[in-house]
């Protein structure tokens, strides 16, 4: 869903930036009055599994796309919604400015789509009332894959709005929103499913991290480098085996407009781990950094 910038014009572009600024600044003042200290030395490496687990497209049966995990819905439940968008936008910062995934131009637009609408929107309003204190697998994974639905189909609905806004390009907005909606409902079956299988393993590790409760007697630390040893074998093996098919945004676009859409180019084994690690550790010396910065003193 990571909007390039041929699709955003100079003035959508530069009000979802401010949009996104105003948004950020105001998390970053909730994360620093509001984060429990626990969740504290996690934003850094939830950010570095986020940003690994972006790398790993997954095909979608059928289609000729594929999809990744946009991350945002997993960490409001880790860490609240306020310090999720600012993981989120630390990333997709991150992708812009050193791997061309996304533009700079476009990057307030992608800062909402795939992290306002889960953060803001699907988990206060969808999974939180759904998955309450208490809930068993069975309630927690029906939330997840709602709340995955509604931010992944809102964010898709960002990005038609927001192009055909632009008017650079010619897309139809009904046959544009026709084709979006659909292949990005696939996409949060596996969202959901992830959240939850990602979710039910915190619980059982340290289930004060997802439910208020006194702390747990083994170390948080110890749960992130959990999370940060999934972050180096997603983006440092796993990226290896990613589809090569185009994402829901582009098959979506080569969809209305009939022309083809062409693979992803394989970047080699070597390249894709180098990036996969050296993006994973920057995100966690940005996010981490911000973290610690932004903690209640």
């Amino acid at each position: 869903m990571h909007m390039a910038d041929a699709l955003v014009s100079p003035a959508v572009g530069g009000t979802m930036w401010a949009a996104t600024a105003g948004t950020t600044a105001l998390a970053c003042r909730r994360v620093r009055q509001g984060l429990d200290d626990r969740r504290v030395p996690l934003m850094g490496v939830l950010g570095s599994f986020v940003f690994a687990a972006q790398m790993v497209n997954f095909q979608v049966p059928g289609t000729g796309s594929s999809g990744h995990l946009g991350g945002a819905l997993l960490l409001a439940i880790l860490l609240g919604p306020h310090a999720a968008f600012v993981v989120v936008t630390s990333v997709l910062a991150i992708q812009a400015l050193f791997f061309g995934d996304g533009g700079l131009l476009a990057l307030g637009c992608n800062a909402f789509n795939i992290g306002f609408f889960p953060a803001f929107v699907a988990y206060p309003l969808v999974y939180r009332p759904l998955a309450g204190p208490g809930a068993g697998p069975g309630r927690r994974t029906a939330a997840s894959l709602l709340a995955a639905a509604t931010g992944l189909c809102l964010g898709a609905f960002g990005v038609v709005l927001e192009t055909t806004a632009s008017g650079i390009t010619e897309l139809p907005f009904r046959l544009f929103l026709g084709a979006m909606v659909p292949i990005h409902l696939a996409i949060a079956v596996v969202e959901g499913l992830a959240t939850a299988a990602v979710v039910g393993f915190v619980l059982k590790v340290r289930p004060d991290v997802v439910e208020p409760g006194p702390a747990a007697p083994t170390p948080t630390s110890r749960l992130g480098a959990v999370f940060l040893a999934a972050a180096l074998v997603l983006g440092g093996f796993v990226s290896w085996f990613a589809s090569r098919q185009p994402d829901g945004l582009e098959w979506s676009i080569a969809k209305v407009t009939g022309r083809p859409a062409t693979a992803e180019e394989n970047a080699g084994r070597a390249a894709t781990t180098l990036a996969g690690i050296g993006g994973g550790l920057a995100t966690l010396v940005l996010v981490g950094g911000a973290g610690w910065a932004l903690r209640r003193r």
